[in-house]
């Protein structure tokens, strides 16, 4: 068994700031039917998004240990912003990884953050992209960034395999972004922020939360609403009376309670260290990508686009050359 402890949350991801915004608005002021569902899709999301979360007692058993989940959380972060993947592969790397420590226990090795949880890490991440990236790279290209140990491709590819057999091959789970453009519909008549600004910071909230193990005990729904409350808040000055209005408005889908307590989480740990689009000029996306040019960039980094990400997260210094290898059999044999 794998327990957790509290994190540094110095750190922020702004996944959505590689996407063009202007993208977002090309449907125009107003929702269209692509993003604001149906009611009946969202009443079966919320009620289904409860098999996609971890088991009740997960939390209160990571309590003693949080230090692996963290660093393990923010390792694969990393790995994500470097490869420009979509925030629902951050979410889903990290759904993977918790509903799989709370059902299952990892092999106990002397370091805290030893090759179990790493090994499972990169499976999460392999997994994820899978689910949600047009490219994937290379087994070995996901390993990138400093990680204390390398694993051969038919190691990950068999961990991949438990890992799915032991979350009964639901990958498909849901997350806070299948909520998010149905309650950003229904808050922007209320308050005076753009469509695009409103997703890209409520994504960021919702990413910034991932390492913070208290959000665990709310559902997805109840993190996108919170998310799209704060970002609404900010983004437009709004009054008490604003808020209150934005807060009655998803209250028929959500209890004002659990949300109003997932808010405070927010305001709380994410608000003052997660940077405000205002604070920031935007940036420009980054020119698409071949398969060829994400493994290349991969193994030598000389994409400056790769160079900018990888030097913000790492202080400018390359992987050491040197890395723990393991042996095939020490790690699957053990899980």
């Amino acid at each position: 068994m794998l327990f957790c402890r509290s994190m540094d949350l110095s750190t922020s991801y702004s996944l959505y700031c590689a996407e063009d915004a202007e993208s977002w608005d090309a449907g125009g002021d107003d929702f269209g039917d692509e993003w604001a569902p149906a009611a009946f899709d969202l009443m079966a999301l919320l009620a289904a998004e409860t098999e996609h979360i971890p088991c009740s007692d997960y939390l209160s058993r990571s309590l003693d240990s949080v230090t692996a989940r963290h660093d393990s959380i923010n390792w694969m972060l990393k790995v994500i912003d470097f490869y420009r993947f979509r925030p629902e592969t951050a979410y889903l790397s990290v759904n993977y990884l918790d509903r799989f420590l709370s059902v299952n226990s990892l092999p106990v090795v002397k370091e805290q953050n030893g090759w179990p949880i790493q090994l499972l890490s990169v499976a999460c991440i392999s997994v994820a992209a899978k689910m949600e990236e047009t490219h994937v790279p290379l087994l070995l290209d996901l390993q990138v960034l400093d990680p204390r140990y390398l694993f051969e491709p038919r190691t990950i590819r068999r961990m991949e395999l438990v890992l799915m057999a032991a979350l009964h091959w639901r990958m498909r789970s849901i997350t806070p972004f299948d909520f998010l453009p149905h309650f950003a519909s229904v808050v922007l008549p209320c308050v005076s922020a753009s469509r695009p600004a409103l997703f890209s910071r409520a994504a960021d909230l919702i990413i910034s939360t991932l390492p913070v193990l208290d959000f665990i005990k709310f559902r997805p729904s109840a993190v996108a609403g919170a998310a799209v409350l704060c970002a609404a808040a900010e983004l437009s000055d709004s009054t008490p009376t604003d808020n209150g209005d934005c807060l009655s408005c998803l209250s028929g889908w959500l209890s004002k309670d659990v949300l109003g307590a997932c808010r405070r989480l927010m305001d709380q740990y994410l608000i003052d260290r997660s940077p405000s689009p205002r604070a920031k000029p935007p940036i420009r996306p980054p020119t698409p990508r071949s398969p060829v040019g994400v493994l290349d960039t991969a193994h030598c980094g000389s994409c400056d686009t790769q160079k900018s990400s990888a030097a913000g997260m790492i202080n400018g210094d390359s992987p050491p050359l040197k890395r723990r290898r393991l042996v095939d059999s020490q790690c699957t044999e053990s899980i």
